[in-house]
This record gives C-alpha cells, structure tokens and sequence, in this order.
C-alpha cells in the first residue's frame, strides 16, 4: 500500500502516466549512457583542443565542418535505407568502433599534436550525430504531447550521465596522466553498446500499446531521396526557423567557448590541469541541468506553453553578453556560460526537440539530423571566423559581446515564431505525423 502511494505520487511529480514508464526508464537509461561516455572523453577533447592555441580553434572547427559535409550524405544514405530498428545499432556501433580505433593508435605512439586535432575533429562529429540519433528515435516514438510532458525528464537522463561522465575524468585525469587516459576510450566504446540495447527496449515499452503499428513504423526505412534534408528546409519556413534558431544558438556558444577557452589557458598551464578543469566545469553545469529538467521543464512547457521554454535561452544569452560586456573576467564567463549551458541541455534542448513531433518521418531523421549536424557545425565555424575578424579589427571581449546581444533578440523573435507554429501543426491532428509530402512542414 504504501510502494503504491509513494509510486502515485513520483509519477505525479515528473508526469509520467503508468503505461508510459517502461519507455521513458529505458529512453533515461539510454541518455544515461549515451552522455556519460561522452563526458567520458569530452574534457580529452577540450584539453587537446586548447593545446594548439585559441588560433588554431577556427582552423578545428573549420574541419570538423568540412568533415561533417561529407559524413551528411552518408548518414542520408543509410536512413534511406535502413529501418528505424537497425539504423540505431548500425550508427552507434560505426562510432563505437572508431573509438576503439583511437586507442589502439595512441596505444601504438602516434604523435599526439597530430592525434589530438583528428580526435577534437572526430569528437565533435561524434557527438552530434549520436545524439541526433538518439533525439530522432524519440521524437519518432513519443507524440508532440508526451515530448511536452516527458522530454524534460528524458533529458535529466543526460544530465546525470553527463555528471557521471566529466567525474570519472577528473579523478583519474592527475593520477594516471594523459598518456592512460585514453583507456577512457575503450569505455566510452562499451557505454554506445548499451545503448543499443536500451533504445531496443525503450522502442518495445512505447509500442506497446499498438504493438502492430509500432513495429510497421520500426521495421520500415524512411526512404526519400539522399538530400531530402536540404530540400524540406529550403522548402518550409517552420524547418528554416528551426535552422536560423540553431545558427544562433551556436554563435553564443562559440563565442563565449572561445573567450572560456583563452582565460583558462592562463589560469591553468598543464594539459592535465586544463583536462580536470573542464570536467569539474562540465560537472557542476549538468548538477544544475539534471535539476532543472527533472523538475521544472515538463512543467514549463505543460503550464505555460513551448513558447516559454524556448525563449529562456535567448533571454538569458542577451542577460549574459550585457553583462559580460561591462565586465569580461573568468568568473563572468563562467557563471554565464554555466547557467547557459544547463538551460540548453535541460530547457531549450527538450523544448527544441518537442518541434519536431508534428512533422513527418523523413523530416525527423533528414532535416532534423541536417540541422543537426550541418548547421550546427556549419555555425562553429562561421562564428569562429566571425569571432577572430572581430579580435583582428580591433575589438575587445566587451566589443564582441555586445554583437552577440541583438543576435540575442533576434533569436527570442525566431523562437516565438516557432512556439506559435508547433501549436497550429499539433492542432491540425494526429494526421499530420503521418503525412510524408513535404507541404507537411511549411
């Protein structure tokens, strides 16, 4: 009696209703584990990154842009191709691979400068895409209601595995040296395994209502043409939103990844410092991120609409460059690129996925992954070129911070405009999921 009541009442808490719990513990389990390998190797990354210097950051961010244009056509290939129920192992297991490919030539002596820009490039593709994947599968099996009410706590799944990830490298990053932590590698590599098998019982749970219908979604490929993803974008202002949105989200955190990434390297001087830096930083932003989205994103956007989840970041990006404008110090940068941080992955990130419910298969795994993927990296680097031609001219931190505010506001526009469209399209029914044309999504 009491097991009861107490399970009432955490359901009532994190809104999830009896038949959907088999789905969202195993869709939680699967972003547990998809971000906790992840954090496994991130600060790696972050370290190697800055070892070249803040100048060779826009050249990184250049390749990993070129990299991701041709990795695009090839994940289009496969989703054309394959069904829901293979592409997920196929995608996580190519990665999976390449890992341990990464340990065997550290393991061999490949010379690190030239290791470590691949595996910054390499990392930032990596990310992307499985986490794409991961968002796609869930806005395929959840309708535009259930991502409302549960995305949020999906998401504190992340979160926790994101804390879990960055704690592990910063305790074993000073005892074991850099040299050993590419054993991380190997189970970051076992993490994506897992992965797969959570995504298959997670699938199985939110079928298993219409079991006959769930599996004709799973086992059929999306098919469509190899370039889809660019023409139902340039055809539908709703999808062009979602990528001007993407746009500048990325220039914000580009610009302030970069003005980070300069002051830690004068705080800190040995790789293996910069390593445990970067971790206890990630550590303490997904703290506050599993907080929030475990326990006031399902609610902001169920009370008071997608509208108000997804403005918080534009509101708070405009906050932070004003107020790094008048003071830009490491203590700034990190308070507002922490509280930045956590309201992405924990408010703007479910929120921003909770679009893509009303819009029909091809557009969730082509545009979607595209937007994704390209944009998102295309951004990178534009906005690090961007960044660096702001420096040359003349300007100070203070100078390009208040560029970034009326992006800032620009972004809040966007951000409305979609909130008012997601609305009508969920409105119009349970049709519009099933539509394939791409009218579906102007």
């Amino acid at each position: 009696m009491l097991r009861g009541f107490v399970l009432r009442q955490g359901l009532r808490v994190v809104a999830v209703r009896p038949e959907e719990i088999g789905a969202v513990v195993w869709s939680f389990v699967y972003f547990f584990l998809l971000l906790s390998g992840y954090y496994l190797i991130r600060p790696l990354r972050d370290a190697m990154g800055i070892a070249g210097g803040e100048k060779a950051l826009p050249w990184l961010f250049s390749a990993t842009f070129g990299v991701m244009l041709c990795a695009v056509p090839l994940y289009g290939a496969l989703v054309t191709r394959l069904s829901r129920r293979r592409l997920v192992p196929v995608v996580h297991r190519f990665f999976a691979a390449n890992l341990l490919l990464f340990f065997a030539l550290a393991s061999l002596g490949v010379p690190r400068p030239l290791l470590g820009r691949v595996f910054f490039v390499w990392t930032s593709v990596y990310n992307l895409f499985v986490v794409s994947v991961l968002w796609s599968f869930l806005v395929d099996v959840f309708t535009s209601e259930q991502g409302k009410r549960l995305f949020g706590i999906i998401a504190a799944g992340g979160s926790a595995g994101a804390i879990l990830g960055p704690l592990v490298t910063a305790a074993v990053s000073k005892r074991l040296g850099q040299t050993h932590l590419f054993w991380l590698l190997v189970l970051s590599a076992v993490t994506l395994e897992a992965c797969v098998l959570c995504a298959r019982r997670a699938e199985h749970y939110a079928g298993a209502r219409d079991a006959s219908e769930a599996r004709a979604s799973s086992d059929k490929p999306v098919g469509g043409s190899l370039f889809a993803g660019v023409r139902l974008i340039v055809a539908s202002p709703y999808l062009a939103g979602i990528a001007l949105a993407m746009l500048l989200l990325t220039t914000m955190n580009t610009f302030l990844y970069l003005q980070k990434t300069d002051l830690v390297r004068r705080a800190a001087q040995d790789s293996a410092a910069h390593t445990a830096l970067f971790a206890w930083n990630d550590t303490a932003v997904n703290v506050l991120s599993a907080a929030l989205s475990l326990f006031l994103t399902g609610r902001l956007m169920t009370r008071l609409g997608l509208a108000a989840a997804l403005v918080v970041l534009p509101v708070l990006s405009g906050l932070g460059f004003s107020a790094l404008a008048v003071y830009p110090s490491l203590a700034v940068v990190a308070v507002v690129e922490g509280l930045r941080r956590a309201a992405q992955y924990a408010i703007e990130r479910p929120a921003r996925e909770v679009l893509y419910t009303v819009l029909p298969r091809e557009a969730k795994y082509k545009a979607k992954s595209f937007i994704d993927t390209v944009v998102f990296r295309g951004g990178d680097a534009a906005s690090a070129w961007a960044h660096a031609g702001l420096l040359t001219l003349g300007l100070s931190s203070s100078g390009i911070s208040l560029v970034a505010v009326p992006l800032a506001g620009l972004w809040l526009g966007v951000a409305l405009f979609l909130a008012r469209r997601e609305k009508t399209l969920a409105e119009e029914g349970a049709e519009s999921r099933k539509l394939d044309a791409p009218a579906a999504v102007t």
